[in-house]
């Protein structure tokens, strides 16, 4: 009769945990692995970040924010982006001559780790959308590219928060 209480014991404990994790993943946090070097050199290849899915449950993106999105360009909504955002609705961002303007104004971009080249834009980010860039804009796939311009507030999953694996910081 120990042996089944013990085991009953055990199974509720690990029930409980797996559920509670899946709580953790689906409605807290969303964890990802960075694939690729569109944000170097604050989140390198390979790094995991931790994006709090609660950021956004009272209050919108904001420019400067490092946020994972739905890829808009993926039609099944699985493919995860890991960028900056540039532009809030109703900004004017363009680049020229490599350096970034919002709404005519020079964007501070003390994260870029090399100037950019090139000339984009202007794009008009419409209500509800935002622009978003890597951090390295010479070899990042960003909403300069995209079919698809602008990623809806909606599909914004989190705020990156914690970077984690190939060294640790907060943000």
């Amino acid at each position: 009769m120990q042996i089944k209480e013990e085991l009953y014991s055990w199974l509720k404990t690990i029930v409980l945990a797996a559920l509670l994790a899946l709580f953790i993943t689906q409605v807290l946090i969303i964890n990802a692995k960075v694939p690729s070097g569109s944000m170097e050199n604050t989140i390198m290849t390979g790094d995991r970040v931790i994006a709090l899915r609660t950021s956004y449950w009272f209050s919108s993106p904001q420019a400067g924010d490092i946020v994972i999105f739905r890829y808009p360009d993926d039609p099944t909504g699985e493919t995860l982006y890991v960028k900056r955002v540039i532009g809030t609705p109703g900004d004017v961002v363009e680049m020229k001559d490599g350096v970034t303007y919002v709404n005519g104004e020079t964007l501070d971009e003390p994260y870029l780790n090399e100037p950019a080249i090139g000339d984009y834009g202007p794009y008009e980010v419409p209500e509800g959308c935002y622009f978003m860039m890597g951090d390295n804009r010479n070899w990042s796939e960003d909403s300069r590219f995209w079919e698809n311009k602008f990623v809806e507030e909606n599909d914004i999953l989190g705020k990156v928060k914690l970077r984690y694996y190939n060294g640790f910081r907060l943000y």
